[in-house]
């Protein structure tokens, strides 16, 4: 059975993605080309965009979340999973540092 707290055969991208100073994450690519991000989202308020249809899977912490236009915050802990939609965004209340991954579906 995988080891589902590791990757294997990975390469990661140095340069980190940040949004403001509130969310920090790191690009890891895998054989087959797909995309997954690493990341974390500090204490506070952020917007992150999405140009793609993204799966978030929270790892650790609590935040809620509002996707663009919505009227409803739904809150997120770990073992949670949220989409946002594709040329969209979600502005994200962070009450406890947010550990994630998000994976991409082109």
């Amino acid at each position: 059975m995988p080891d589902d707290k590791q990757y294997e055969g990975v390469s990661v991208v140095k340069r980190a993605n940040v949004f403001g100073e509130k969310c920090v994450s790191h690009t890891v690519i895998f054989a087959d080309g797909t995309r997954k991000t690493l990341g974390v989202f500090l204490r506070g308020k952020l917007t992150i965009p999405s140009v793609v249809d993204e799966e978030l899977e929270i790892l650790a912490g609590h935040c809620s979340v509002r996707q663009k236009n919505g009227a409803e915050w739904t809150e997120y802990r770990a073992g949670d999973f949220f989409e946002v939609p594709r040329n969209s965004s979600i502005e994200v209340n962070v009450f406890e540092t947010v550990e994630y991954i998000c994976s991409f579906r082109d």
